[in-house]
């Protein structure tokens, strides 16, 4: 029997209240996201390591300029940063530091998500 060299556990879902969730189900599905389930006030995309993103209707509507309750990491910072200045997103300058290089880019319903340069340690 082999030892499985990932960690143990994993995020399963994380959730975020959306004004418009097919919008924001189309910007996370450009930007890297893998379709799982999409209806009118309900969608799951899946993230690499197999998170799922819930994406429901708010009941109440989300204020612009709120920041979501995670953040995204990619490999390629430089890369994912001209995709979403390409797709005109409003965008922050990337910010290079001693453990991440870092950037906010702006969704639809008006959310800041950090987006982050990873530093996996390993198979995940």
């Amino acid at each position: 029997m082999s030892s499985d060299p990932r960690p143990d556990v994993a995020v399963g879902h994380i959730h975020l209240d959306v004004n418009d969730v097919t919008s924001e189900y189309g910007f996370f599905l450009k930007h890297g996201m893998r379709e799982i389930l999409k209806r009118d006030n309900f969608a799951i995309l899946e993230l690499r390591g197999g998170t799922h993103l819930i994406l429901q209707k708010a009941e109440e509507q989300v204020d612009s300029g709120m920041r979501t309750p995670f953040d995204l990491m990619v490999d390629d910072i430089d890369s994912a940063h001209s995709k979403y200045v390409d797709d005109g997103l409003k965008t922050s300058e990337i910010e290079r530091g001693t453990i991440h290089d870092s950037f906010t880019v702006t969704t639809p319903t008006g959310y800041v998500i950090p987006v982050n340069s990873s530093h996996v340690a390993g198979p995940v």
